[in-house]
């Protein structure tokens, strides 16, 4: 059994013109069941090093704190460099442990701008809703990679992080690409849907909201959100996200195939976001 972990950041509802948060990013990390532990049990260790081996009493990991400007929370006065030498843990424990990772990018602005009446045969969401949108599409990604890329045997379950305000649109989303869409389109090989139990203290839910954050702000950076960060800065963000980048299960949007198919995928190109082509080298 393989875990696909959704988490998402930037989310403002179905607001679509908020300059603090011009992207939306839905996506998480992904492992094998059995690798679940051992990855936690690292986890704790590198939190432990880092507070010298004591783990303060009631200890959350909060992504947020890291990033505010003095840190906050329980990283409140710790050095930037402290913080980011975390992060870089962490984003090595990942690698380390050979687990995957995937996202979708709406830029809200395009899709504000999108006439989606020329979209077809998506009748069952808002299409004018960053997580809707994100959601179903994870949904055939994370099933064409279970079929395409994980053997015949291999089946998923999706563990989502709730959000209250999508709960009944995500559940309709859910019922109709498994019980009520088209048979051909139906999902076979993920056999589950799961909301997170306890999703604050869940070590895979902290680590996709880590790489999730990171993502968009990296987005932000690329898509000319952030022109007015230092170069160092940008640096530091590329650092992390080449990291993450080596995790991702696609580097490129997934089509779809089929009848009216190509306004769906001329929809999905025109809202995504991604890096440019030259991001891994250029100069900033």
């Amino acid at each position: 059994m393989h875990f696909f972990y959704i988490d998402e950041t930037g989310c403002d509802g179905r607001t679509l013109n908020n300059p603090y948060e011009p992207i939306f990013v839905l996506g998480g990390i992904i492992l094998r069941d059995e690798g679940w532990n051992k990855t936690h049990t690292d986890f704790i260790k590198i939190i432990s090093d880092y507070f010298a081996g004591t783990i303060p009493q009631n200890f959350e990991f909060h992504t947020q704190d890291l990033f505010s400007p003095s840190g906050s929370g329980f990283f409140a006065g710790h050095s930037r460099d402290d913080r980011n030498n975390l992060i870089h843990s962490l984003l090595d424990l990942v690698d380390r442990r050979k687990h995957h990772y995937y996202y979708f990018a709406v830029d809200k602005s395009k899709l504000n701008a999108y006439d989606t009446n020329q979209v077809r045969e998506r009748e069952y969401f808002d299409l004018k809703t960053p997580y809707l949108v994100a959601y179903d599409y994870l949904i055939s990604s994370y099933e064409k990679y279970t079929k395409e890329k994980l053997g015949r045997s291999a089946r998923a379950m999706v563990i989502i992080d709730e959000k209250d305000i999508f709960i009944n649109e995500i559940q309709s989303i859910t019922r109709y690409r498994r019980f009520d869409g088209p048979v051909g389109k139906r999902t076979k090989w993920i056999s589950e849907f799961s909301f997170a139990v306890d999703s604050e203290k869940n070590t895979m839910i902290q680590l996709s909201d880590l790489l999730l954050f990171l993502t968009r702000k990296y987005l932000e950076i690329e898509n000319g959100y952030k022109d007015s960060l230092p170069a160092n800065v940008k640096n530091i963000f590329r650092d992390f996200y080449r990291k993450i980048n080596s995790r991702l299960i696609y580097k490129r949007i997934q089509q779809e195939s089929g009848r009216n198919a190509n306004y769906y995928n001329d929809f999905i190109n025109e809202i995504s976001c991604l890096p440019s082509a030259r991001w891994n080298t250029k100069t900033y």
